[in-house]
Parts: structure tokens; C-alpha cells; sequence
């Protein structure tokens, strides 16, 4: 999609408000107004953004501004009643490994999302097993020989804390191993697009971050000889993923109610969300 090629970053305060829409007879004559407010989950920000130029297109008087400052912020912007959906990378409606519930609030389900361990071009790196990946992210290794690699110090980049992601792939990824959290070769990031670029742009550095932010600029590597594939996540051979959580103040309602509704249709599960690289709900039955 070409909006989102141009996308290498997203800041803290990037917001996009979507515009006006002179639509079809059908969209022109829809009555549903409203504004929606998202904030929260920067790897579900693609989701949202493409989700709302679609529903703008069908209600014309609904105005939908999406930003992204990492899971942690939906729930707590919709606490504040400054959003009102809160983008979430876990259930933010149940305690989770450092982060209470947020009491009152409702956790819609909207998309499965692979991440992947992702490194620079120069490493030659291709696939790296469990105990690897928990000893790099931990210091233990720190040259890029130790694992197959080139002679190269280690670079790592990791999520700031209240990153969905980094939740998902240190449990998942590192089975719960610990970060770590200085150092002259390692980086912290605040959003899944600025750990695209600095994985991108910084020589035989290491990262992790949801496919659909995925380059071949990059290698996204294999754990354990299984490859960070959406059949592999349906398949269940492939395990660092999640469910994505619009919550919300109680149970949605109005323009809010009628566009998470959309998200979770069939039309758009099966449409532009794989196309995303995103995996429908419905997919993992048993889950």
C-alpha cells in the first residue's frame, strides 16, 4: 500500500485526521456521525489507519484521528476519557506481567498479530534459536560470531516499557527472560516505526516488531528453524503473536460501536487486514 511505503516513522504525536469523502449515493446517505478517537498500539496503527479510510468512506460525518504511543497509552488514554478506543497488544481488561487491569474497560478483539525478531542486512544472520535470542537480548552474547554471524558487536533495540510488543515478545520470544537496559551498544525506541528504521539503518543491530512493518531491507529470522509466517501462526508452529484489543469504556457504542463492527466483518478480516499481514480472528479457533 502505497501510504504506508511512505511511512518510516511514527512519532509520538502522529496523529492523521482522514478528510473529507464525496462518496456514493449509499455513503452520502448514511445518518451516522461521530467522532472517533484512537490511541495506543503502534504495530495495530496500520489496521486503524486503513480501517478508517474505508469507514470514512462509507459515514462521510464520521471524523476518525488515530495515533500511536505504544499499548500502555490506549487503555490509560481511554481512562482519561481522552480516547475513545484504546489500541492494545494484550487484554488490557485482565492483569498482565507488569501492567494492572484497567477496571471498567472492555477488550474487542480485532486482529491477530505475528511479531518477528528482526535483524540488519550486514549480520548475515538468517535464524537463531530460543536460547540465542534470550542471550543476546540479555547481554550474555554480545558478537554476532557467537551465534553465526560476522565478527561484529551485537547492536540491540528494544521497545520503551508499555510496549505491547515488547510484552508479546518477551514472553513469547524469550520466555519471560529479562532485557537489557544500557549500554553503548544498545537502543531503546518508542514505536514499531522507529524500530523499523533503526533496525534498517543501524549496521548489526537486532530488534523485533509485528510483520506488517516487515522489509526486505531487513531479516526477519527464523526461532527454531520455524519461519515468522502467518500460515505458521495459524498452523501453530510459530508462537510469538497476539490477539489486538480495541478497549473501550464499557461496552461500545454509537459511530465507535458501528467501527469496530467494521473492523471485525468478514469483508474487511478477509480484505485489506490480511493483506496487512495481520491474521483474522477467526483463524484461531481453538485459541
Amino acid at each position: 500500500m502505497k501510504w504506508f511505503g511512505k511511512m518510516t516513522t511514527i512519532t509520538l504525536a502522529a496523529t492523521l485526521l482522514l478528510g473529507s469523502y464525496s462518496g456514493s449515493a449509499t455513503a452520502a446517505a448514511s445518518k451516522l456521525s461521530g467522532k472517533i478517537v484512537i490511541n495506543g498500539s503502534s504495530a495495530l496503527l496500520p489496521l486503524s489507519l486503513q480501517a478508517a479510510s474505508e469507514f470514512k468512506k462509507l459515514h462521510p460525518k464520521v471524523r476518525i484521528s488515530a495515533s500511536a504511543a505504544g499499548s500502555v497509552t490506549g487503555p490509560q488514554s481511554v481512562r482519561k476519557g481522552i480516547a475513545d478506543i484504546g489500541a492494545c497488544d494484550w487484554d488490557a481488561s485482565t492483569d498482565v506481567p507488569g501492567f494492572k487491569k484497567f477496571d471498567g474497560q472492555v477488550a474487542n478483539k480485532v486482529a491477530v498479530i505475528p511479531f518477528a525478531a528482526i535483524v540488519n542486512k550486514s549480520t548475515g544472520v538468517t535464524e537463531l534459536s530460543t536460547k540465542e535470542l534470550q542471550d543476546i537480548f540479555s547481554g550474555k552474547v554480545t558478537n554476532w560470531k557467537e551465534v553465526g554471524g560476522k565478527d561484529a558487536d551485537i547492536v540491540v533495540v528494544n521497545r520503551a516499557f508499555g510496549s505491547g510488543t515488547r510484552v508479546n515478545f518477551q514472553l513469547k520470544a524469550l520466555k519471560g527472560t529479562d532485557f537489557i537496559s544500557k549500554g553503548d551498544n544498545y537502543k531503546e525506541v518508542k514505536s514499531s516505526g522507529d524500530m523499523k528504521t533503526a533496525v534498517e539503518t543501524t549496521p548489526n543491530a537486532i530488534g523485533y516488531i509485528d510483520l506488517v512493518y516487515v522489509t526486505d531491507k531487513m531479516n526477519a529470522v527464523k526461532i527454531d528453524n520455524v519461519a515468522p509466517t502467518t500460515d505458521n501462526v495459524i498452523n501453530g508452529k510459530y508462537k510469538v503473536w497476539s490477539y489486538g484489543y480495541y478497549m473501550t469504556k464499557g461496552q461500545p457504542t454509537g459511530a465507535t460501536k458501528s467501527f469496530i463492527e467494521y473492523i471485525q466483518s468478514a469483508k474487511f478480516q478477509n480484505g485489506s487486514l490480511k493483506k496487512l499481514k495481520f491474521i483474522p480472528i477467526t483463524a484461531m479457533k481453538g485459541e
